[in-house]
């Protein structure tokens, strides 16, 4: 996916925008909402995009357009891959490793949460206020 993003140093916002079907303002938005893409600016005040930020700016096309996160989800998602977890990767396996994950932290949640709600219910049932233990 990285094809002529790697034959330029740098690409003015309207290069980019062509290469990749963007609009400006979509490119101006992103980087508000996306802290880690900060384009540089030439002596003429234009944005220049490295071949790292087109990288990055693909990336995040992949996750709202393809994968369909939401604007946070997509800002948390490539924070976790910037942080270097494994699982988390695209290059490792990238979204089924992490919702795989996903799915076993929640039915460990759901369980405690089960656990929790069968006292409260024996509680109730043997007439005990909450907090007290069984004899």
């Amino acid at each position: 996916m990285a094809e002529a993003a790697d034959q330029k140093l740098f690409y003015k916002i309207g290069e980019l925008c062509t290469m990749l079907g963007l609009e400006p303002h979509t490119l101006r938005y992103w980087e508000k909402e996306f802290p880690f893409l900060s384009p540089q600016k030439n002596s003429a005040g234009q944005r220049i995009y490295s071949s790292e930020d087109v990288r990055l700016i693909r990336r995040i096309m992949t996750l709202l357009y393809q994968q369909a996160y939401t604007i946070e989800g997509a800002r948390r998602q490539l924070t976790t891959e910037r942080e270097g977890h494994p699982a988390h990767r695209e290059e490792g396996g990238g979204r089924a490793d992490s919702v795989a994950e996903e799915n076993r932290r929640l039915r460990e949640a759901l369980h405690l949460v089960k656990e929790e709600l069968k006292t409260l219910a024996a509680m109730l049932r043997d007439g005990r206020p909450p907090g007290e233990a069984a004899s």
